[in-house]
């Protein structure tokens, strides 16, 4: 997944104290003028090491897959870690490396203080050196809050795999999407729930003909018309577009959802111009009411047509495996 090894961000203290406290177990074990030069070396190398990495370990978003890149996109800007999404990352990120290659510069310039100086002198301008070493890290102290905050919130995205072919479910609340999910991946366990602003994205799986499909549900998302959405949402419902294969709009002709049937028809009507992927209807309380045109009939309660709806996805998709070319 991209973002789930991103390495812990430190805290511009932290980093502080990480430097300055190696540096001082560099100079004890020289002395004099060697002594100052190792510390300045150590500490300045840590500083400059830790905020590079850190501006190294985020992938680049000008290549991350559509999905992941807009979802972060949304994520980090419903979170509030970074105003303006992915742009409000990328000035952080920038400004860390900034900081890094400036602790570089410092280490040059006080080094070459230190060449050919009493050790007095060269502790001075060692000390010199550590406040502007300090100064610096402090001064990208909210940039690394932010990226910190970022990199665990992104850590939490749901593991929806570019290469796999998906499949995302919608419809109005209580039509019997997630009963939909749980009953055909339970089996094992394979399903999790995942927090975006007020709703939840839901993962599951399936395996057909040793294929795994992945079953998408987006509640809050892909459960009421695109005017209803806010800025976040939308941004969200343009990555699960990148994601989709095919599209499963789930109805309740029963109309026990608490939705007019025509409202539902018009939430997939919406669906169906708005995907490129192939959109199918399917009638998810059979039992109760058959009275909508459909692809597919389920009753997701007494579990009859489950496979049917599976069985119908796949064939949506028609995903196939790419072979190596045998000559």
């Amino acid at each position: 997944m991209t973002f789930e090894d991103l390495p812990t961000t430190p805290r511009a203290e932290e980093l502080i104290d990480k430097a300055f406290s190696r540096a001082a177990r560099a100079g004890h074990a020289k002395s004099g003028l060697e002594a100052q030069q190792s510390m300045l070396q150590t500490a300045s190398n840590i500083i400059s090491d830790n905020l590079q990495n850190v501006t190294t370990s985020w992938p680049d978003f000008d290549v991350v897959d559509p999905f992941y890149r807009d979802l972060a996109d949304a994520t980090v800007d419903a979170h509030g870690d970074c105003p303006g999404g992915v742009d409000g990352l990328r000035k952080h990120l920038s400004q860390v490396m900034w900081a890094g290659r400036q602790a570089d510069k410092i280490r040059d310039e006080y080094q070459s203080k230190l060449r050919n100086t009493d050790p007095d002198t060269a502790k001075k301008h060692r000390k010199q050196a550590f406040a502007r070493l300090a100064s610096i890290t402090e001064s990208v102290g909210d940039d690394l809050l932010a990226l910190g905050e970022a990199r665990n919130t992104l850590r939490d995205l749901p593991d929806i795999r570019p290469d796999e072919p998906t499949v995302v479910i919608a419809g109005y609340p209580n039509v019997g999407k997630s009963t939909f999910v749980n009953a055909v991946t339970n089996a094992r366990n394979d399903i999790d729930s995942y927090p975006f602003t007020t709703t939840q994205v839901h993962v599951g799986h399936v395996e057909r003909d040793h294929i795994r499909y992945q079953l998408v549900d987006t509640p809050g998302l892909l459960d009421r018309p695109a005017e209803e959405r806010n800025g976040i949402e939308r941004q969200a419902v343009s990555a699960v577009e990148h994601a989709a294969d095919t599209l499963l709009v789930f109805v309740d002709a029963s109309e026990e959802c608490g939705y007019p049937l025509e409202t539902q028809l018009a939430l997939r009507d919406e669906l169906q111009a708005h995907f490129d992927a192939p959109v199918l209807t399917v009638c998810s309380k059979a039992d109760r009411s058959r009275d909508v045109e459909a692809d597919v009939y389920l009753s997701a309660e007494t579990g009859d047509g489950l496979d049917d709806v599976v069985d119908a996805a796949v064939e949506a998709v028609d995903y196939e495996i790419e072979l190596p070319f045998d000559g």
